[in-house]
């Protein structure tokens, strides 16, 4: 591994609140969304979906919108043909994982409600969607797969052909692995002398809801055909759409200009791009689309839609000793560009901070006939937080202990990194102590505890929770060969170029892909820190292939730690590069060169250039040394050879009122390890809007469908995101531990705190309602989900009937499983 360098600071930049560069331009108009593009003959495109859930495609007229005004064409799946290319899956993640073929405009089936038929191009976007009301379609509506448990057992199939909706089994189990002892074992000795503990918890369907809807503009006027897209992912989407058409990769130029947020509902090779890359060909013209809202919560990817079947063993006390955790997760209609490796993700953090002896992991994917789901804001690590931080307050309640003891009795110590998990990763540096100490003094644990006591002893109808969240995650997603040992079909590394110019301003091209999450500030802090000069003077460049012609661009909280560690190694390439110019100039030995804030300076005198004035002199290459070429410009790509590991103590007090369910939160304090920091101000950004997006998951956020495939939640009056007047101020601090896998000493936060402030609302809601007989209730915590589980308090107060299907993906077997306690029957 990469050890921290601990060289003294040159200047003030890293750790320090700087305004976004990017937000001058954003906040003022002076922007360029992709569906602000203008281009000579543009057309405009609409697209035309089904309403059914699944069906057969019996006959489509064109007629009427085609002799509608300002219509060039209206084209359906077969008249595109195999010129639209296909939608790839990157990620198969077992050799024999079944996967649909996902033709971007199907012409005989559609395998989800929203998936498009035809697609109308017309002078104005107008015309477009009025003429897309006038193409009929007729339909042969066919039985649809919707419930996950009823698809798992393959009662009706998403896709008859395929003969099962059981895309892959991915198993993992730490006996096996030679990480771990049994878990069966383990399970066992507990069922005679300690403790077990099962649980089924449901992962709801969410909608990504970024601010920009996704827009495509083709241009293939020149030779090279351009494309502009509102994706986090353009480097991969020029390869996708070079491997599934045919076209050269040279020839395809693919920019993400100014991106709206993204949340990973950009991370994809939508069919929409697709088929306008398709029809621009095509007609020989530009094109553009834009989703409208309702399109953009119907047909873009979801996250989530997992059921989760965990079973726990501990001693009497309360120790660990075996955790075994049964998915079934919903890929929607197809097996979208990472898809079946989101749970694989979360495969390795269900154990946690925790020191489980023993670990076994089962996912079974199913397809079903709704819309495709994949990386959404955490990816795998939220689902997997929920579950083992839901069940050790659940053992917490067993043993009788504080919720946070539990976790303080089976946590890894800070004595103990780096540590080895029961998963097989190597947690390289942190301290849960630490952030947790802090986190009680900030919130003022004792106090609300106390309070809590006063309130239930005199049967306040108001009632406190308080919820406890102890999070880790793996992110920086890159070592390429662990990606290669999971099947994953890409690498992780990340690209970075630094080009020093005549007039000693500094250029950087990244392969990140910034959509809000400050790089051109942030990157630009890094690289006036190690080389010395006006952070004013470094300019950012991202998001086009051309100008950055490698990338792997931005998840997974990589664009810091893995992308950042790149531009740092390119400057630390400039410096070493222009060393033997400055002793040329300086009339010394390289060896007695010292290079310090921006200059240059001979060991033991007072004599000195700048980087500015050396970067001149290279430009002008009048007085170069022998054997040394003109350039300062230095390239870099960086792979870690391990993911980073930020972690973070979340509590949360909430107010349950008991006669009506509604649940109100009180304080919310967090204190996350990062790592070194490089702008807070970034930082309390990044985790104020997960904290909102997590606590929206507990509260609000939920897909729904009904009987027949029809999404019900297809607008913002449906599906409620909240606003600033749905929550409340933050409190958030930061405890440090630097990682030792890149030289910044830097982890991730990009998605840090959507993945702990789940589980740490819900465990509070429950908390406050557990002494009356409630252990769990169902995501989101709606009033009226809250208020049921209290009336059926004598049942373990869930909000689910009381007896299900189940189906177990390690044995294939299928049981049922009373939902109040999680034992099978």
């Amino acid at each position: 591994m990469t050890a921290v360098d601990d060289r003294p600071a040159q200047t003030t930049e890293i750790g320090r609140d700087r305004r976004r560069k990017e937000d001058q331009r954003l906040i003022t108009g002076r922007t360029r969304w992709t569906d602000n593009i203008q281009l000579n003959g543009m057309l405009h495109l609409a697209m035309v979906r089904s309403p059914f859930a699944h069906a057969r495609i019996t006959n489509i007229d064109t007629s009427a919108a085609k002799a509608a005004t300002g219509i060039v064409d209206v084209l359906t799946g077969a008249d595109l043909g195999e010129s639209q290319g296909v939608c790839i899956n990157a990620w198969a993640i077992t050799t024999d994982q079944v996967t649909p073929a996902h033709v971007p405009m199907p012409a005989d089936r559609v395998a989800f409600a929203g998936e498009t038929v035809a697609v109308v191009v017309a002078r104005s976007a107008a015309e477009a969607r009025d003429a897309a009301e006038l193409v009929e379609v007729d339909y042969e509506e066919l039985p649809a797969a919707l419930d996950l448990k009823e698809a798992a057992e393959d009662r009706v199939l998403a896709h008859p052909d395929l003969g099962t909706n059981k895309s892959a089994l991915w198993r993992f189990d730490s006996a096996e692995a030679g990480t771990g002892s049994s878990v069966e074992e383990a399970i066992a000795q507990a069922r005679t002398d300690g403790i077990v503990i099962e649980r089924e918890y449901r992962q709801q369907r969410l909608i990504p809801a970024f601010m920009e809807p996704r827009s495509v503009v083709v241009d293939p006027t020149s030779e090279q055909i351009t494309v502009w897209s509102a994706t986090q992912i353009p480097h991969i989407l020029r390869f996708a759409l070079a491997a599934s058409t045919g076209v050269p990769e040279s020839k395809i130029r693919v920019i993400a200009p100014d991106v709206g947020g993204g949340f990973g509902g950009k991370l994809q090779q939508t069919p929409e791009e697709m088929i306008a890359f398709a029809v621009a060909r095509r007609l020989g013209k530009p094109v553009k689309y834009t989703e409208t809202r309702s399109e953009s919560l119907l047909a873009a990817h979801h996250g989530r839609d997992q059921w989760q079947r965990l079973t726990l063993s501990a001693t009497k006390d309360g120790r660990v000793t075996g955790l075994k955790v049964d998915l079934l997760a919903d890929l929607g209609a197809y097996v979208a560009l990472v898809g079946g490796g989101v749970p694989v993700l979360g495969a390795f953090m269900y154990n946690a901070i925790y020191k489980f002896p023993a670990y076994q992991f089962n996912c079974q994917t199913v397809l079903t006939n709704k819309t495709w789901t994949d990386a959404y804001r955490g990816a795998g690590r939220p689902e997997a937080t929920y579950a083992i931080e839901r069940l050790m307050d659940e053992l917490a309640a067993e043993v009788g202990v504080d919720p946070l003891e539990i976790r303080e009795r089976n946590w890894i110590t800070h004595e103990e990194f780096p540590f080895t998990t029961v998963a097989g990763l190597e947690y390289d540096s942190g301290n849960y102590e630490a952030a947790t100490a802090r986190a009680k003094e900030l919130f003022g644990y004792d106090a609300l505890r106390e309070e809590q006591r006063l309130r239930r002893e005199a049967g306040d109808p108001v009632q406190l929770g308080i919820g406890v969240s102890t999070f880790t995650e793996m992110c920086g997603l890159a070592p390429s060969r662990v990606l290669g040992q999971l099947n994953y079909g890409a690498g992780g590394w990340e690209h970075a170029s630094v080009r020093m110019l005549a007039t000693g301003k500094v250029e950087v091209v990244t392969g990140a892909s910034a959509h809000g999450q400050g790089h051109e500030t942030a990157f630009s802090q890094i690289v006036a820190d190690r080389l010395g000069v006006p952070f004013e003077d470094v300019e950012i460049l991202h998001g086009d292939t051309q100008i950055a012609s490698r990338g792997l661009d931005t998840y997974g909280s990589r664009s810091l730690v893995v992308g950042g560690e790149a531009v740092v190694q390119a400057v630390d390439k400039v410096i070493e590069k222009a060393k033997p110019i400055a002793a040329h100039l300086l009339e010394a030995s390289v060896d007695d060169i010292e290079y310090a804030a921006g200059r240059f300076g001979v060991r033991g005198t007072d004599q000195g250039v700048t980087i500015q004035e050396v970067a001149l002199a290279t430009f002008a290459a009048h007085n170069m040394p022998d054997g040394i070429e003109p350039s300062l410009d230095a390239d870099a790509t960086f792979d870690p050879v391990n993911f980073n590991y930020p972690h973070g103590t979340h509590l949360c007090a909430v107010e349950v009122d008991t006669e009506t369910g509604r649940v109100k939160m009180r304080k919310y304090t967090c204190v996350d390890d990062i790592g070194v920091i490089i702008n807070p101000l970034i930082v309390s950004g990044q985790v104020h809007g997960g904290l909102v997006q997590g606590i929206a998951q507990a509260l609000w956020e939920e897909a729904v469908y009904d009987d027949s495939g029809t999404l019900v939640s297809g607008s913002f009056v449906d599906y409620l995101l909240p606003t600033s007047a749905d929550t409340i101020s933050f409190d958030i601090d930061h405890t440090t531990s630097p990682a030792t896998t890149n030289s910044l000493g830097a982890k991730g936060v990009g998605e840090a705190g959507t993945i702990a402030s789940t589980p740490a609302v819900v465990n509070a809601v429950v908390d406050a309602v557990r002494h009356l007989g409630v252990n769990d209730i169902q995501m989101p915590c709606t009033p009226e989900r809250v208020w049921r589980a209290l009336q059926g308090a004598g049942s373990g107060g869930q909000t689910t009937e009381a007896a299900a299907p189940h189906f177990d993906p390690s044995t294939g077997m299928q049981g049922t499983v009373d939902r109040t306690d999680g034992a099978e029957q």
